[in-house]
């Protein structure tokens, strides 16, 4: 009976420590640009995405986070034809501002 109580308590905690979110096939294709100058580049819109950031009290490891934010942000760049991601602002509460452009 211990145990399973153990169980219950741990996996859940273990698994929000976890990378859900990967890029798909087309988003895989979309660049994340890193503080470069994209005034040479053609804007396709802004795209806004969040994830889970607290699962209960248990606050989950920000760079998990950041990766899954980057690769939700890339999934849809990749949607509305854009091939170029970067970000507007820092994530917040599991929340971020990406912008995307067409740059090739």
């Amino acid at each position: 009976m211990r145990l399973i109580v153990s169980l219950v308590v741990v996996l859940p905690l273990l698994a929000a420590g976890c990378t859900w979110v990967e890029p798909d096939t087309a988003g895989k294709q979309v660049q994340v640009a890193y503080g470069k100058n994209l005034g040479s580049c053609t804007s396709k819109g802004d795209i806004t995405v969040s994830v889970k950031y607290k699962v209960g009290v248990y606050r989950r490891n920000d760079l998990k986070v950041r990766d899954e934010l980057e690769s939700l942000a890339r999934n849809e760049a990749a949607r509305i034809g854009a091939d170029t991601i970067q970000a507007t602002d820092e994530p917040l509460n599991g929340e971020q501002r990406f912008g995307a452009y067409s740059c090739r």
